[in-house]
């Protein structure tokens, strides 16, 4: 079952044709990545799909609901609600806890819950760092933080934009094993990256080349696996 359908999606900012005709679908359950030099339209179909932006032409149907068509308010209600959302620059807020930064994901969803957050950040592995504030997590940590506050209202797709980009490679091995045991879950996966390592865990990885899609690729190691 398809979960995210792009029919014909063209973005056009006056005379700058951000994406080209694109059609894509994902089914539930699979992980893909989307790679792309700078300028090819990566952030641009993540925004897309991550209702932050309107196609100029075409439609976008996720879960069987042309979302496309929506209105502003519309679609901030569907991104908080159905997507998970998972940052390069983390966004969290300074001021506030590791745990209190995922509960504000619970605030404009529902209703805050201590115990339901204090679990997400035990699934990243984070529980012991509930009280602290970003500036004392590292890097990775703080991505976690990020992980789990995408996590906390059980999205149906878990968007991912260049979410290694900033860590070492320890702590990307941790995001990476993380996204894993998500996907085995069954989890819907996209992930926006310049990095092969992190595209090669991906059952498909679609390379974009000036808005258009240039080529699909199915991952060997996968399908070895």
């Amino acid at each position: 079952m398809d979960l995210l359908e792009l029919k014909g999606i063209s973005k056009v900012y006056g005379s700058l044709k951000a994406l080209q005709n694109i059609d894509l679908s994902v089914k539930q359950g699979e992980w893909l990545a989307i790679m792309g030099p700078s300028g090819s339209g990566k952030t641009t179909m993540m925004n897309i799909i991550g209702c932050m932006d309107k196609p100029s032409y075409g439609s976008v149907f996720l879960d069987g609901r042309n979302i496309s068509e929506e209105s502003a308010r519309n679609l901030t209600t569907l991104r908080r609600e159905k997507i998970g959302l998972i940052f390069q620059q983390f966004h969290l807020v300074n001021y506030l806890t590791a745990l209190e930064n995922v509960m504000v994901a619970q605030y404009y969803h529902s209703m805050p819950d201590e115990k339901e957050a204090l679990e997400a950040l035990e699934r990243v592995g984070l529980a012991n760092r509930a009280k602290h504030l970003p500036s004392q997590l590292s890097g990775g940590e703080q991505q976690r933080v990020c992980i789990a506050r995408a996590l906390i209202n059980y999205p149906m797709l878990i968007l991912a934009d260049e979410p290694t980009g900033n860590l070492d490679e320890t702590n990307e091995n941790i995001v990476i094993d993380i996204f894993k045991q998500l996907h085995r879950e069954g989890s819907t996966i996209i992930v926006v990256t310049h990095d092969p390592e992190v595209a090669e865990d991906a059952e498909r990885t679609v390379v974009l080349e000036h808005g258009r899609i240039a080529r699909i690729i199915g991952n060997e190691r996968r399908e070895q696996g």
